[in-house]
């Protein structure tokens, strides 16, 4: 089980600005900041990170689950306003299993950051 993850980002106040946006329709906001970096989470306890860095290679994926395919198209809306690029709507991905719905975007620093959903409508 992942414990919290972190990722380089390079204008941290921008970053941090977007995944405020970004993250709020999955429950998710910022609870902490220690030098130069942000902590996200839910209920309390942040295990999404943001560092302060240079250089923002390799980039990552990360995936952030929800319980509602709904908050995955709001977690898709609100990224694209916040600064997002899209990299794949809201949908099935039948590839991965019949009930695999996800959306896709690419952060200010060119990550891959998903909202996926594995309940069925």
């Amino acid at each position: 089980m992942i414990d919290h993850i972190g990722i380089d980002v390079r204008d941290f106040e921008r970053s941090k600005a977007f995944y405020g946006a970004a993250l709020a329709p999955l429950g998710y906001e910022l609870i902490m900041e220690v030098q130069g970096s942000a902590g996200f989470g839910a209920r309390g306890k942040p295990d999404f990170w943001i560092h302060g860095a240079k250089q923002t290679t390799p980039r990552v994926h990360v995936a952030f689950r929800s319980d509602k395919r709904s908050t995955v198209r709001e977690f898709y809306a609100a990224a694209l306003k916040a600064g997002a690029t899209d990299n794949g709507p809201p949908g099935v991905r039948v590839m991965y299993h019949p009930n695999y719905f996800g959306a896709f975007v690419i952060d200010p620093d060119g990550h891959n950051i998903e909202a996926v959903c594995h309940a069925p409508e």
